[in-house]
């Protein structure tokens, strides 16, 4: 099941519960913040999620999965080539 845009598994998510989220496929915006350049940029061309698009993984997504605070070791992006492969 395909849960994030980016490749995160919303499922994981120690916060999900808690701020009652759906995963960024059911929302319209996250529960952090106004917008999310991932989730956008992955709507505006109608991909389901990063890793259908011929610019995976872009600079966005690059900077969103190694960010030192919020970054993942590029987890998602791995994730992203496992929803590609079914």
């Amino acid at each position: 099941m395909i849960e994030s845009r980016c490749g995160i598994l919303c499922s994981t998510c120690e916060y999900r519960e808690q701020m009652n989220c759906k995963g960024c496929v059911s929302i319209e915006k996250p529960f952090w913040g106004k917008s999310c350049p991932v989730k956008d940029c992955c709507e505006s061309q109608q991909f389901l999620h990063c890793g259908t698009c011929s610019n995976f993984p872009c600079k966005v997504l690059n900077q969103f999965a190694y960010d030192e605070k919020q970054g993942d070791n590029g987890k998602r992006i791995e994730q992203c080539k496992k929803w590609c492969s079914r």
